[in-house]
């Protein structure tokens, strides 16, 4: 941890004051902050899009600035502020169709480095399209996103069909208690090490990578190829209550039942070396790498739980605040619908007592190797739930960047992959 995390305890930095004053966050001030970009599309995009974009960083990752530039700027000019009008979705499909038709030609014409970048270009416009959040289940909740969403699948498996590792779209049959036996299944990308990148004995040490509240299959390139220079498989699979995700995103056990279902797929696939199997949950899916490694904890041999939010990220007072802080949109409904909430006033008013990991027991098992990765300002899932965590069940280890927002970024990577890489090779072979 850093010397900053390690001088609060996660219960001191939020216990109310004396006479029952308000909670003090580590975050301190920022908390009470509203951030400007939440004042309308033009301040979205001057004060917390434009720089990233021109850098093809999160959430502009495999996309170009000149794409993106004129879009934003017909959105300040006409104001449309309201990213879950279709106004501002259709306003990016133009140009993501024009540069997907030119892939397909480029690809037509044996130029497939051209067209995997022309593609790529594309789905980073269909993502951002998609924001702020889908989810099917148990409706479609936005079909003009839903266009750009099925759009965005279609073009990053066009793309992947041209690199050596071939991105390959599995639906691995979901069974459980309560769900049955779910018609389509759960979706999962599958990119697997192929010559050089394979190991001798054929198995492939894999991570099973969760996404996050907007992020899904088709946004994490950078993170798969990766995982594939090392020698590891990479399992790309979408958390309850977002995108194609078949499980009861108001059941806070449904995730359980899924990666039993997802889990002995892998073992009955023959490509995969289930002694080798590690998790990796982003923002929102930190939240089940912090459950799977203790519900599937035999089963796995670490977990990474990135930005992940297990007890105090669902307080009200937290929640209240949270809407104003570094998301890009408003959080709270897509956070109350993801949950399988009708409201944003009910999943206030539950969601603690339901999805707390703490409130339902699941922190006080043992669990696997679990590192949690978070920034100290992190403005949408409090360091505090990650430092909380050594509190209780098995030793857990970590690394908190002081001064940085959600996740950590841009510092967490480099250490991640240097644990990830220690932990798989401690592994018995």
């Amino acid at each position: 941890m850093s010397p900053h995390a390690t001088r609060i305890s996660a219960r001191a930095g939020v216990e109310q004051g004396g006479g029952g004053g308000p909670r003090q966050w580590i975050m301190g001030d920022t908390f009470e902050k509203r951030m400007p970009h939440h004042d309308g599309i033009r301040a979205l995009w001057e004060t917390r899009w434009k720089f990233p974009c021109s850098k093809s960083l999160y959430p502009f990752h495999d996309g170009a600035y000149q794409d993106f530039e004129p879009i934003f700027e017909q959105l300040i000019q006409k104001g449309i502020n309201d990213a879950t009008s279709p106004s501002y979705t259709l306003s990016f499909l133009p140009t993501a169709a024009r540069l997907t038709d030119e892939a397909h030609h480029a690809a037509a014409t044996g130029n497939p480095q051209r067209a995997s970048s022309l593609f790529l270009r594309a789905c980073a416009l269909y993502r951002i399209a998609r924001f702020p959040y889908i989810t099917c289940s148990p409706r479609v909740n936005d079909t003009t996103k839903w266009r750009a969403w099925e759009a965005q699948k279609a073009a990053y498996l066009a793309a992947g069909q041209l690199w050596e590792a071939k991105v390959e779209e599995v639906r691995v049959p979901f069974r459980g208690e309560r769900e049955g036996d779910r018609e389509g299944g759960i979706p999962v990308y599958v990119r697997v090490p192929t010559g050089r990148m394979m190991r001798e004995n054929g198995l492939r040490p894999v991570v099973v990578l969760m996404t996050g509240l907007d992020g899904y299959r088709p946004d994490n390139t950078g993170r798969c190829d990766e995982f594939l220079k090392r020698g590891w498989a990479a399992v790309v699979v979408e958390i309850p209550g977002t995108a194609d995700c078949p499980a009861d995103p108001s059941d806070p056990e449904s995730p359980d039942r899924m990666w039993t279902s997802l889990l002995d797929w892998m073992a009955a696939d023959g490509r995969f070396d289930m002694s080798h199997v590690m998790v990796w949950g982003l923002s929102c899916g930190g939240y089940y790498a912090v459950r799977i490694a203790h519900t599937h904890r035999d089963r796995l041999i670490g977990c990474v739980a990135q930005g992940a939010g297990c007890h105090y990220f669902f307080e009200p007072e937290w929640l209240e605040k949270a809407d104003g802080h570094e998301y890009p949109f408003q959080l709270l409904p897509a956070l109350a619908m993801k949950h399988g909430y009708g409201s944003v006033e009910e999943y206030k008013a539950g969601v603690q007592r339901k999805f707390s990991l703490l409130e339902n027991g699941v922190i006080h098992r043992p669990s696997t190797r679990l590192l949690l990765i978070n920034g100290t300002l992190d403005g949408l899932m409090p360091v505090e739930d990650s430092m909380m965590l050594f509190e209780f069940g098995s030793p857990k280890e970590a690394r908190f960047f002081t001064g940085a927002l959600h996740m950590g970024y841009p510092m967490a990577n480099d250490s991640v992959y240097p644990w990830m890489e220690q932990v798989m090779a401690s592994a018995a072979v």
